[in-house]
């Protein structure tokens, strides 16, 4: 029963990213893309693999650095399979809610508590939207496709409101204003709700007060977050360079830095589809004609397809065909919990 509730939907998500990587290439193709596609060289394909190598590695000496801050520590190979087994679960499940279960799983196996991997793993997501919106400001002032859309003091005023967001949590967190709030609005929700609005907020009172005192370790890993997060998507030009047409690198990754700042808050899993979407619209003129859906796709099945894979075959070794449901059970028991 388990098995086959798995491989239902690992084989839903294929068919779906299939179809989605199918109708992107279909409909962008162009005949004059033939030219550019016998141009094509092989070496960008490995330096597409190696920057998300090291892009990779950078995310894991992010989780051993916010892992330390906290106490605890974590083995290379616990780090590996932490890091890998997000992009599993992320992909199989709605709006990649998976991913966060997956990492508290591994850590869990690992020795860390529940209550401080959930802390690590939203400090980690907080840490990486952070930076795409602190880079917006700074490679859209170069965009004037972007600006002449969105002008921008638009995007600056957008940027200062979202950096200052967070900073004002933190502030408040040190009061009891953010509790009595809750609890007054929480009134008109249902349990679970009321449940879960009060255990966000536990986990990010919790994450405030720990990385509260050690600034320069939650510096080192802000560093390493953007770090890892800009050699991911440099996969994209790694893959322009192999089709031998010029363009503007900074252009390029500041639509890299929208368009996945977009893909946190994408209902799909992993972002499948809207991510091929976004890329085509962002790209479309900025590469040679009939070239940006494979370009698409490329990107797409090197930055997140394939630690998809990795992250199966780690993540099915170590519990079985029966994962869906060991994560709905994590869920459960961590909100029992708190």
């Amino acid at each position: 029963m388990h098995r086959n509730k798995l491989y239902k939907r690992i084989a839903l998500v294929v068919i779906f990213v299939l179809a989605i990587s199918a109708a992107v290439i279909y409909f962008t193709f162009d005949i004059r893309a033939l030219d550019y596609l016998t141009m094509f060289s092989s070496w960008s394909v490995l330096c597409a693999l190696g920057a998300l190598a090291i892009g990779l590695f950078f995310d894991g000496t992010r989780l051993l650095t916010l892992t330390r801050i906290t106490g605890e520590d974590l083995p290379l190979p616990d780090v590996v399979k932490v890091v890998l087994s997000n992009y599993f679960l992320a992909v199989l499940t709605p709006g990649a809610t998976g991913g966060a279960i997956a990492q508290v799983m591994f850590m869990r196996r690992a020795g860390v508590s529940v209550a401080r991997s959930t802390v690590i793993i939203l400090v980690r997501t907080i840490m990486s939207i952070f930076f795409l919106i602190v880079m917006l400001p700074i490679f859209m002032k170069q965009d004037e496709a972007i600006t002449s859309w969105v002008p921008m003091p638009v995007i600056m005023t957008v940027s200062v409101i979202f950096i200052a967001i967070p900073v004002a949590a933190v502030a408040l967190m040190r009061t009891n204003y953010p509790k009595r709030i809750i609890y007054y609005f929480s009134r008109y929700f249902r349990h679970e709700r009321r449940r879960q609005a009060f255990r966000l907020y536990y986990d990010f009172r919790q994450a405030v007060y720990i990385m509260g005192k050690q600034p320069v370790m939650v510096l080192r890993a802000f560093i390493e977050s953007g770090v890892s997060l800009t050699f991911i998507y440099l996969t994209v030009p790694a893959y322009f360079l192999g089709l031998q047409f010029p363009f503007d690198l900074v252009q390029v990754m500041g639509r890299m830095y929208l368009l996945n700042l977009v893909l946190y808050f994408s209902p799909t899993p992993g972002g499948s589809g809207i991510a091929e979407a976004g890329f085509v619209a962002l790209f479309n003129h900025l590469v040679p004609n009939g070239t940006v859906g494979i370009l698409a796709v490329l990107w797409r099945f090197t930055a997140e397809y394939l630690p998809f894979i990795l992250g199966a075959f780690i993540t099915l070794r170590a519990f079985g065909s029966n994962v869906l449901s060991i994560a709905e059970k994590n869920t459960n028991q961590k909100g029992s919990a708190e």
